[in-house]
């Protein structure tokens, strides 16, 4: 079956997102790099969590790579998105630029996902005002 170029988007954006998860966030975590624990410290979380949210959080990206499973990878990588806006909330970071980080992340994931996805565009169908 061949690929429409909405599906194709769908896995541009899907795939840049995965891309920034891995090399932005999974992978300092996971290779001990300093800034990784310097910025949860910053942040007001223990230096002794850097491994375990790395871990976490590759778990979502995988989840939400498999077709079978992006679903739910989705829906718990956006509730770990959540706790990382609520972590900027609390610290009193700018708005745009930290806080709503992880909702733009989190756009551009669903987004992903939607464009790739019959199931979810049925699920939930874009229409244009006053079209019934």
């Amino acid at each position: 079956m061949k690929a429409t170029p909405m599906v194709w988007s769908g896995r541009v954006l899907s795939g840049l997102f995965v891309l920034f998860m891995l090399g932005a966030s999974v992978a300092p975590k996971l290779m001990g790099m300093p800034v990784a624990g310097d910025t949860l410290v910053a942040l007001g979380w223990p230096r002794d969590y850097v491994l375990a949210i790395g871990l976490i959080e590759l778990a979502c990206v995988i989840l939400y790579v498999y077709p079978r499973t992006s679903l739910l990878g989705a829906v718990v990588t956006m509730g770990l998105l959540g706790g990382a806006m609520a972590t900027q909330v609390r610290i009193g970071n700018p708005l745009f630029s930290h806080q709503l980080f992880s909702l733009y992340l989190g756009l551009i994931m669903w987004g992903g996902l939607w464009l790739r996805d019959p199931q979810l565009r049925a699920l939930f169908p874009f229409r244009r005002a006053g079209i019934a």
